[in-house]
């Protein structure tokens, strides 16, 4: 896929890590670019202006410039954030949750809108704090993803205790923030 120059899309942050002393690596899925791999310079200055859009599970707008390895983000602003799930420790390890599978299944710079969509909407669910059950609702969440990307059959059933397996068989790793998950 062709990317210009300097290019504007809409994500949200799957991950993040340091690098540097005042820079961070972030991992972004986008409707337009599907995952990519982005660096914010000096974002970790007290005096960064982008430094609070760049939080995970947020939906930010963002200007990237073409870089050789990384693309380099030049502006950010939050288009979401999410406050409920921040103050709710299960809510946040769940967000975790589905952010890691969307990171750990999915190629980098492929389109998937659906994908985006079925993340965006999982976390603006869990922000409003609608779900009743959330142990069935990251269940639903990891089928849904799994029959999108095409690793199970639409008439395929998982059990509970079969999805996380079948999850890890596909990756050939284990999922770091399952174990974390208080609610399963």
């Amino acid at each position: 896929m062709y990317l210009p120059r300097f290019y504007k899309t809409t994500g949200i942050i799957l991950k993040r890590r340091n690098i540097g002393e005042t820079d961070r690596i972030i991992t972004i899925f986008t409707k337009e670019y599907g995952k990519i791999i982005v660096v914010a310079r000096g974002i970790r200055k007290i005096t960064s202006k982008r430094g609070p859009h760049l939080e995970i599970f947020s939906h930010v707008n963002l200007m990237l410039y073409k870089g050789k390895k990384y693309d380099i983000v030049t502006e950010a602003s939050t288009v979401h954030l999410i406050r409920s799930v921040r103050n709710n420790l299960s809510l946040i390890q769940c967000s975790y949750y589905m952010c890691e599978l969307v990171d750990v299944l999915t190629p980098e710079k492929q389109e998937m809108s659906d994908v985006y969509h079925l993340l965006d909407d999982a976390i603006s669910a869990l922000d409003t704090e609608k779900i009743n059950d959330v142990s069935l609702y990251i269940e639903q969440f990891a089928l849904s993803l799994l029959r999108m990307l095409g690793f199970l059959p639409k008439e395929k059933i998982l059990l509970t205790n079969q999805i996380q397996p079948f999850i890890e068989h596909i990756v050939e790793k284990k999922i770091k923030t399952y174990q974390f998950l208080t609610i399963v």
